[in-house]
């Protein structure tokens, strides 16, 4: 007998794993997930949110929340190189492209909001729906994997304790390191590790340095060292990335406080710049993807999956929007309206956004200051799934010059929903936030018919679906004939 029986296990206590957790709870669907840290993050890591990311967070109620906790970095939207921090500014870019070109297309835009304060945020969100359970400071420790059902070994790190956990399904969002891939014997290709890095995160104070030119990064570049300054407040608290020195010493714990400070002075131009060191973390900039992302009842989701360059900023977006893609088909498959196929167009969808990714951001580290690695509009939005989950309409692919940079909407089937402004009563909502926790049924102002035959199919199915009327007299108001 199994210590806990749960419909849904995950494994990974990260963006992605919250994510999954909290999107199942929308669902009314249980699960618990499991993570062997004691807490959420205490060191910042990834810090931006695409728009994409950001509409998602929208739709599910968390938008403000991620702009507040991300406050401190709200208008460093910008990338700099420089000889120093203190020194001489060499080139500026806006990251992710300028505010006023995504306003037409998207009813938000993106956020920076390093992860060690993004989590409390999703954390919060989850637990709140009161229907997943979420428990840190425990550690998967073995699997198997049968035809009906996935069985769990946990170590309970505060007891020792072992327990058994026994669930329809497993997402595996447990990190580059994936010990649930490893033992599923899931292959990862690619070029593998690329080089090894440290990340310093510390306390200085910097902020009169970039008073008037606030960026969310800064490169640096100079005869003594070559690295990367992250904000996580553009004042008082940094992290600085640099190659791992030739005198980094695993077993002795690393590198002294004294070293990681002459680092931190060198880079910033400030040979007395008063530097307090709160951690360091080494870790190893890798290219990979795993050759399948579901293997029987198990998925692997982000980082287990495919590991991305942190080159553009594009590993934590595609590992949320694993997430948001896979958890609504379980949530179909546990509630029984959905096949068992309906599973596998995961990795249908999934696996060929996670290469594309991947090949971008291989091409951003071999042709540094490549236009696309700031301007990724048509990689963010333009994504058109091409699955069994999809039935075509018949009509072409958009023809797109760039698609990296460029984004043309569409409605055609396997793409995201086109954004305009209607009203539901007095408020202003955009069409993307209509799709949520159903399918999504839009018509003319006259379509009653089809609202009639919605509510039969769902009725009839089980299946969720909610239809509305769009126009005049309908129940969403298309004021400027954009919908329309």
């Amino acid at each position: 007998m199994a210590d806990i029986e749960v419909p849904v296990f995950i494994v990974g206590g990260g963006p992605v794993g919250l994510c999954t957790s909290l999107l199942l709870s929308r669902f009314g669907v249980p699960s618990l997930l499991v993570e062997r840290h004691p807490a959420t993050s205490i060191h910042p890591r990834a810090r931006g949110l695409n728009v994409r990311t950001m509409e998602l967070l929208r739709t599910w109620g968390l938008e403000h929340e991620v702009r507040e906790a991300g406050r401190a970095l709200e208008n460093a939207t910008d990338v700099v190189w420089a000889e120093s921090l203190a020194g001489r500014v060499l080139r500026r870019v806006a990251a992710g492209g300028r505010r006023e070109n995504i306003r037409p297309v998207s009813p938000t835009t993106g956020c920076s909001c390093a992860q060690d304060e993004l989590e409390p945020v999703l954390l919060a969100k989850a637990q709140g729906y009161g229907v997943g359970g979420i428990a840190f400071g425990h550690e998967l420790i073995g699997i198997e994997t049968g035809p009906a059902e996935v069985t769990a070994t946990v170590h309970k790190s505060s007891t020792g304790q072992e327990l058994t956990v026994q669930a329809g399904y497993l997402v595996a969002a447990d990190g580059a390191d994936s010990g649930v891939r490893q033992a599923l014997g899931v292959a990862a290709v690619g070029p593998g590790i690329l080089n090894q890095q440290i990340g310093i995160y510390l306390e200085a104070p910097l902020g009169h340095l970039v008073m008037d030119r606030p960026a969310v990064l800064y490169f640096i570049e100079n005869a003594a060292i070559s690295g990367l300054f992250a904000a996580v407040d553009n004042t008082d608290r940094w992290v600085f990335y640099t190659g791992r020195p030739p005198d980094w010493d695993q077993a002795a714990g690393g590198l002294p406080a004294e070293r990681c400070i002459e680092l931190v002075r060198l880079a910033a131009g400030l040979p007395d710049l008063a530097v307090r060191v709160r951690s360091v973390l080494p870790w190893a900039m890798a290219a990979q993807t795993a050759e399948r992302f579901r293997a029987g009842r198990v998925f692997l989701a982000g980082d287990a999956a495919h590991l991305i360059p942190p080159v553009g900023g594009y590993g934590m977006n595609t590992g949320i929007q694993d997430a948001h893609n896979l958890a609504w088909k379980i949530a179909g498959a546990v509630a029984g309206w959905a096949g068992p196929s309906l599973l596998d167009t995961y990795e249908a969808e999934r696996h060929p956004v996670a290469r594309f990714v991947t090949e971008q951001a291989l091409l951003n580290i071999r042709q540094p200051g490549r236009p696309e690695q700031y301007a990724t509009l048509g990689m963010t939005l333009g994504v058109s799934y091409d699955s069994a989950a999809v039935v075509p309409d018949g009509t072409p692919v958009p023809e797109i010059a760039n698609p990296v940079t460029d984004y043309v909407p569409a409605a055609r089937p396997g793409s995201r929903a086109p954004h305009a402004w209607l009203q539901r009563n007095s408020e202003r909502i955009s069409t993307v936030d209509l799709f949520d926790t159903a399918f999504t049924l839009l018509a003319g102002a006259s379509g009653q018919r089809w609202r009639d035959a919605a509510a039969m199919a769902s009725r009839d199915l089980g299946v969720p679906l909610a239809a509305r009327t769009v126009g005049q007299g309908g129940d969403l108001g298309d004021e400027d004939g954009t919908w329309a």
